[in-house]
């Protein structure tokens, strides 16, 4: 049963991404908050689809935890749930740093091309971090957030991988603070899995991490010690046996 509701959940996704695609290049001409909006729209269904079908459903907590102003979001990235979720979601307009391939995939690169994220060129590996901080203090000055995974890449759910200081990097460069995310998605969505499983995914968003005159370095360790710490309460049965990371000043306030 479970493979066949995920079966109609892949169906939907690929079914509704080429309409939605070919709305967003129709649109093109608009400004882009009017195109954000619209685009997305998909995101957003797909996760309506995924609690319809799936039975996946969400909850949040720490909201208020959320700034008035500048951010850079880390967020656990176990799951392509939190990566439509948090752009459906968040309150501002957000960027991902992704590579530039990405956009000459048809329908959904297209999509996201149209948005004015920050790509990297990877064969300008030199200067890649440059090119992160140069787009990336525009995108802030425009209002929006900037969204990075620091592991780099999905982990599965109850695991951990090393991670990457260039948020937090980016975070000092441009002075804005450091917004980290807890999220259990892997339980119900797990990372190149097909069958998906009902349940509900925890949004955890904890306080705002100062980054301005600080070391990357150190910035970088609270945010993982956080993020981390909070995965074990999420989910401790994953967690059995496992030390529990060090979390500079734990003061959850959900």
């Amino acid at each position: 049963m479970l493979a066949l509701r995920s079966a109609l959940f892949l169906l939907f996704q690929v079914v509704t991404v080429v309409p939605y695609a070919l709305g967003c290049l129709l649109l093109a001409p608009l400004p882009r908050p009017l195109r954000y909006r619209y685009t997305v729209g998909w995101p957003r269904l797909v996760i309506w689809a995924a609690r319809a079908l799936v039975g996946i459903r969400w909850r949040v907590v720490g909201a208020e935890n959320l700034p008035d102003g500048p951010a850079i979001v880390l967020a656990k990235h176990q799951s392509t749930w939190e990566t439509l979720f948090l752009a459906s979601w968040l309150p501002r307009e957000v960027c991902y740093v992704f590579k530039r391939e990405l956009l000459y995939l048809p329908f959904f690169g297209w999509g996201i091309a149209l948005l004015d994220m920050i790509h990297i060129d990877r064969g300008r590996r030199a200067n890649a971090f440059e090119q992160v901080v140069s787009q990336g203090t525009r995108k802030l000055a425009e209002g929006r957030w900037i969204i990075v995974f620091p592991e780099g890449t999905r982990t599965p759910a109850g695991s951990q991988g090393r991670y990457k200081s260039g948020g937090a990097r980016l975070a000092v460069r441009t002075g804005a603070p450091v917004v980290p995310i807890a999220v259990n998605s892997g339980e119900c969505w797990p990372r190149r899995a097909f069958v998906l499983r009902p349940g509900v995914i925890t949004v955890s968003i904890g306080p705002p991490i100062p980054a301005a005159g600080r070391d990357a370095d150190a910035v970088n360790a609270t945010v993982e010690g956080w993020i981390e710490s909070e995965m074990r309460r999420l989910s401790p049965h994953l967690y059995a046996g496992t030390p529990k990371p060090a979390r500079a000043g734990d003061s959850r306030t959900s």
